[in-house]
């Protein structure tokens, strides 16, 4: 039944997106060439780097992952409560989703992505129908989609510094929180060069901090103990 309706979700969904960014201010944001894997548009001194298709889905499902950013650990530092609203912003293939919807038994996990191929992999998942919690969400470039004041957590795994439009989208959920909710940014370290990613796609407290702080939000606590990883908690300010 839940794969019905998802398929009637893609013929709305696909129906309704509009171009965003003819219609967005371009004030906050600069242009200029940057870095090969970059898109040439600059907020708050950082470059955008370029969204990882959906052909990438085996890298998120990858066999390594747990040893390489220790998930397990990620799951604990969220302090998940069997009743907590959880929104996974980028869920991709859903690698951690289905991880929290277990442990949120009696609220609910929504997985949001822009791209309609991941969330048809959700969908997939024999563990989808099994869980009974899991919503599935897309978004655009500039909004989650999510309802308002609505949410205890939301996680964002490896997926904010490719926001087109990083300022609209932290706004956005913003509105999806409640009053005393958290966001949970966990990205790659520029602070430290043995993190074998490349420069782009990390993002350094002081950067993330920057740009939270200019949507209203406050640091506070980076929890350092991910092999590769920040794991910043951010509370509205």
């Amino acid at each position: 039944m839940k794969n019905i309706f998802f398929l009637l979700f893609i013929f709305i969904s696909t129906s309704c997106v509009l171009s965003q960014e003819k219609n967005q201010p371009k004030e906050i944001y600069t242009f200029k060439k940057g870095d090969y894997n970059g898109i040439g548009k600059w907020y708050l001194g950082r470059e955008i780097a370029y969204v990882m298709g959906y052909e990438g889905i085996d890298w998120l499902e990858r066999a390594e992952r747990e040893k390489e950013e220790n998930t397990s650990k990620l799951i604990k530092n969220m302090d998940i409560q069997p009743t907590d609203f959880i929104a996974d912003i980028g869920a991709g293939s859903g690698y951690h989703v289905f991880k929290m919807a277990p442990i949120a038994s009696e609220g609910k996990v929504y997985a949001v992505d822009i791209q309609l191929e991941m969330l048809q992999a959700i969908v997939l998942n024999s563990n989808f129908e099994k869980l009974k919690n899991i919503e599935v969400i897309q978004g655009d470039s500039t909004s989650v989609n999510l309802p308002e004041n609505k949410f205890d957590k939301v996680l964002m795994v490896d997926v904010y510094h490719e926001f087109n439009f990083p300022r609209e989208m932290i706004l956005s959920i913003k509105k999806s929180l409640k009053k005393n909710g958290k966001i949970y940014l966990i990205e790659y370290r520029t602070e430290d060069d043995a993190v074998p990613i490349k420069t782009i796609h990390k993002m350094s407290e002081k950067q993330a901090v920057k740009e939270m702080k200019a949507a209203g939000f406050k640091l506070e606590k980076n929890i350092d103990n991910l092999p590769w990883q920040h794991c910043m908690v951010f509370v509205l300010n």
